[in-house]
């Protein structure tokens, strides 16, 4: 996407009305279920589905292209920049302090404030992101499998695989 083009402007403005949404849920009494629901009716289009448990503070700088399964649980924390498109399957697990990051610049200087780049991220059902991973663009993990603590994928990750490290790297499957 270019910068300053009309795409962009359009999204600089859903992110200043994403962010006034996180701002209103992230301050809500724990326990205003009603509240908390209308909010992220809001911020995703639609309402959560069943069964789905995100505990704030949650930040998201989009919230439309954001696609939540049933038995879905995000601890507090969790960021998902989501213009590109984030979609967390059935009984994915978030610890607290993931991010996920669907857009970017190009390495060029020339480019870098020129453009945005970036992919989908797709995470697979029954999967388990450890606390303060980030799961960078065009992305997509496996089924059943786990990120360690602190993990930074880069990479597509195999089903039924725990991936460690500051360059996630596969270091054993099942």
């Amino acid at each position: 996407m270019r910068i300053h083009g009309p795409e962009f402007r359009a999204m600089s403005e859903r992110v200043l009305r994403a962010t006034e949404l996180t701002s209103r849920l992230n301050v809500l009494p724990f326990d205003d279920e009603a509240g908390k629901a209308e909010l992220f009716a809001q911020l995703l289009g639609r309402p959560l589905p069943p069964r789905v448990t995100v505990y704030p503070p949650f930040y998201t700088d989009h919230g439309l292209n954001l696609d939540v399964a049933e038995g879905v649980f995000v601890n507090q924390n969790c960021t998902f920049l989501d213009y590109a498109g984030i979609r967390l399957a059935e009984r994915v697990m978030v610890a607290p302090r993931v991010t996920f990051i669907t857009v970017g610049h190009p390495v060029d200087t020339d480019d870098r404030k020129v453009w945005l780049t970036g992919g989908p991220i797709d995470v697979a059902e029954n999967v388990w992101i450890g606390a303060g991973a980030t799961i960078l663009p065009g992305v997509s993990i496996g089924r059943d499998s786990v990120i360690a603590a602190g993990s930074v994928v880069a990479d597509d990750v195999p089903p039924r695989s725990l991936v460690t490290g500051g360059k996630a790297a596969v270091r054993r499957t099942w």
